[in-house]
């Protein structure tokens, strides 16, 4: 197929043409979207100014790596393609990042990058960025296309759209190379080309004999477990995941942003028991969830006996069944689909867990939460990390719409097992890599897609992965709010240099940094707090103005530690213990 090219015919005007710029940009409208997260430069810098003409919100960043966060976000929490836009090269790779992290977490992203001719790339000749980005991407995403001709961006981009959304989500690379965009063609022909994508995810029905199987091994638990992950959340099947939670009766364990699926004060969330619940259930009902790292592969001491459970696990994907466990009653297909099944089939007759298993949760509950709760009110000067997310996991609790946005290692643990979520998807964090710098992406995606106040609580080390897109928040005057949890270090900021030599150690920061004024210095609200009182009030009052805020909230030295609660992550040497006695002490 040939390159689109004008009619040579004296009769036709540019008013009957049209090209790859606005092709592509009516390809993305014509198929629901509305929002561009990008950073312009060449080759999409007028494509960026083009589709804003259009229409379109273009988000501008200033790091590509945070503009696919954004995307990526914005995937989880629309149920459709974000769309990040980058240019060729070294803007692709930052994309790629991105790109990546949403087709881990399964979220639907596409990453549209320009890039350089195919007859240059391929026989190498030193182009402008010259990259064989295609191959590249591949490995690192759910689908990847190039378009080459303008009469093909219509079937590329709906191939995108269908690739990210179909069965289990995840993130597409599209590449566009520049002269693709300056490619033209007749108008009405162009127009003729475009799809229009329809029923990109169809319901998944499971089998009668999975169902049925299913309610088998969930009637014959006598500790029975559920655990909901963000996959339950992505599939705002809301309503149908608390009936069926509430219709069995189990005690359930959310992972992080599933928080809010129920609130997390409902009577059967066993946060505050997590390992209670782990280690004594006998059968363990996974919805949206994966038996991956996070919850130590279904195995080990916090597991308890080995082979002691029974596993029933909702997904689309089958081959996630058996990858670290084997799953007596796998049920493949949608969540929506699955639960209202599983309803069918129990009825009005189901026996609920006995009331010795469900009341030693309650009361494990119970006993940690009362157990906790002083140390939540402290007022300390500096302050802890529990005084602190104690302020706010109260104005969260008066605030349920607020979009929670949360990383770092200390600040991430804390946040996540002291601040109670009440409402579906709103909560965003560093997902299932646990990766760092998700932080500004995220919050601008939370305050774009939802319109709702953010509040983006931040370790001093995961801002610093991102923090110069608090000028993207500030040009775009957005409702965000971001505490940065600040003891002057990775962890903890009392790190000694272990050769006793002048430089700082590895692990510590500039003592005493202002991180508000970098806020103040683009137009921001920028405010250093020293105790949980005046935290309050910061945080209040940038609720009540939905100005762009920073707080610079200063955190005792020694209140972290090292890696948070996955410390068994970062490993260290026989030889190393004993070489280094300081290493003890952290």
């Amino acid at each position: 197929m040939s390159a689109a090219v004008p009619s040579t015919e004296p009769t036709q005007s540019v008013d009957n043409l049209t090209d790859g710029f606005h092709l592509l940009i009516d390809a993305l409208k014509i198929n629901g979207v509305k929002t561009i997260y990008n950073v312009p430069g060449i080759p999409i810098t007028d494509l960026g100014r083009y589709a804003q003409a259009q229409g379109l919100r273009v988000l501008s960043f200033r790091h590509e790596q945070h503009a696919g966060y954004a995307a990526a976000a914005a995937g989880f929490l629309t149920k459709k393609p974000g769309i990040c836009m980058t240019v060729s090269a070294p803007g692709f790779l930052n994309g790629l990042t991105a790109l990546a992290h949403a087709t881990t977490n399964c979220w639907p992203m596409i990453l549209i990058s320009g890039s350089s001719e195919r007859e240059i790339v391929d026989l190498q000749r030193g182009d402008y960025e010259e990259m064989d980005q295609l191959a590249i991407a591949r490995p690192h995403c759910k689908a990847a296309y190039r378009i080459l001709h303008a009469e093909d961006i219509g079937l590329g981009v709906a191939r995108a759209i269908r690739a990210a959304l179909t069965g289990r989500p995840g993130g597409v690379y599209l590449d566009i190379p520049g002269q693709l965009l300056g490619q033209v063609m007749d108008a009405v022909e162009g127009q003729k080309s475009l799809i229009e994508v329809v029923d990109p995810n169809p319901a998944s029905v499971p089998s009668p004999e999975a169902i049925s199987r299913a309610v088998d091994v969930l009637k014959s638990a006598k500790k029975p477990l559920i655990i909901l992950g963000k996959g339950a959340a992505y599939a705002q099947a809301d309503d149908k995941v608390r009936e069926l939670v509430e219709t069995l009766g189990f005690p359930y364990l959310p992972m992080s942003m599933a928080k809010g699926l129920l609130p997390d004060t409902h009577p059967q969330c066993a946060s505050a028991a997590r390992s209670l619940v782990l280690k004594e259930s006998d059968c363990v009902f996974l919805i949206g969830a994966r038996l991956n790292w996070l919850l130590q592969h279904g195995q080990g001491k916090s597991w308890g006996e080995k082979g002691s459970k029974k596993f029933v696990q909702i997904d689309i994907e089958p081959t996630e069944m058996d990858s670290n466990q084997k799953i007596s009653a796998p049920l493949i297909g949608d969540i929506e689909s699955c639960a209202t099944a599983l309803l069918d089939a129990i009825g009005s007759n189901w026996q609920k867990p006995p009331e010795e298993w469900t009341g030693a949760v309650s009361s494990k509950v119970k006993a940690n939460v009362e157990k906790m709760a002083p140390r939540l009110r402290n007022n300390n000067s500096p302050m802890d990390y529990q005084g602190s997310l104690g302020v706010m996991k109260e104005l969260i609790a008066q605030n349920p719409d607020v979009v929670l946005v949360n990383e770092g290692a200390n600040a991430l643990d804390q946040a996540r097992s002291i601040i109670d979520i009440h409402k579906p998807r709103k909560r965003l964090d560093v997902g299932t890599w646990g990766i760092m710098g998700i932080g500004m992406g995220s919050a601008v995606a939370a305050a774009v897609e939802t319109g709702n106040q953010v509040l983006a609580i931040e370790g001093d080390s995961a801002f610093g992965f991102c923090g110069m897109e608090v000028e993207t928040i500030c040009r775009y005057n957005l409702p965000v709010c971001i505490v940065i949890m600040n003891n002057n270090g990775i962890y903890r900021g009392d790190g000694t240099n272990w050769s006793g030599g002048e430089d700082p150690s590895t692990t510590v920061f500039v003592k005493g940094a202002r991180y508000d004024l970098m806020m103040q210095a683009f137009g921001g609200e920028g405010v250093t707090v020293n105790n949980p009182d005046e935290l309050r009030q910061a945080i209040q009052a940038a609720f009540d103005s939905r100005k762009p805020t920073l707080i610079n909230a200063v955190i005792a030295e020694d209140a972290g530690k090292e890696s948070g609660n996955i410390g068994n992550l970062n490993p260290s040497s026989v030889v190393a213990q004993a070489r280094y006695p300081q290493a003890k002490k952290i």
